[in-house]
């Protein structure tokens, strides 16, 4: 089983414990609400186009608002099967929804008071360092000065190039990957001046 079905399982059964009105990372979104974005992700690529391309936004607001309206059960019973037979992302499901289901099931846990980060293998470690470095470089291109990702191991990967300053943010690769996508409930270490680090932590980071 690939890291990316183990996290589908694992976040299922999250959400589920969480209950449908918990708050998660995503702004305002609730459990149901993430759920409903996961549906419509797998299930209905023409409203899913809405998450890159602007102007069909407000058709993928309105169909997941549609789609909001099942039941919590029958939106994570979909989730969990994954992809149905004829969706784009069932063959490459190991790797294109690698990022989505480990950062969203991290986006159920860390919306409650007292989360600790998990303990990894090393080999899922290493797989989300993979991730990692196909979204780093679009993640950090706001930054004001130069961005380095590290990890305690003695892995490192410039995010972004820049004269001058630079800052490195040191963590495993499953928090440098939270931190890649926006997230700030990580646990990563800060070297630089301290005015770069605020504003790398600052820097709008959506890939």
């Amino acid at each position: 089983m690939s890291l990316a079905q183990r996290e589908r399982r694992a976040l299922v059964e999250t959400m589920i414990e969480a209950g449908p009105d918990a708050p998660t990372l995503c702004g305002t979104w609730t459990v149901h609400d993430l759920a409903a974005h996961l549906v419509v992700r797998e299930r209905r690529p023409d409203a899913a186009l809405g998450i890159l391309i602007g102007p069909l936004s407000g058709y993928l607001d309105a169909k997941q608002a549609q789609i909001a309206r099942r039941s919590f059960a029958e939106l994570t019973e979909q989730i969990r099967t994954g992809p149905p037979w004829w969706s784009p992302l069932r063959p490459v499901d190991a790797m294109a929804n690698l990022s989505e289901m480990y950062i969203h099931h991290e986006d159920v846990r860390r919306a409650e008071p007292g989360w600790e980060p998990r303990q990894l293998a090393e080999r899922d470690e290493a797989r989300l360092w993979t991730a990692l470095r196909t979204v780093a470089r679009a993640a950090y291109r706001k930054s004001p000065v130069a961005v380095v990702l590290a990890t305690p191991t003695g892995d490192r990967l410039t995010a972004h190039k820049a004269e001058g300053a630079e800052v490195v943010l040191t963590g495993p690769p499953s928090e440098l990957l939270l931190h890649a996508f926006g997230r700030d409930e990580v646990r990563i270490e800060t070297a630089g001046a301290d005015e770069d680090v605020r504003a790398v932590l600052a820097t709008n980071r959506s890939v």
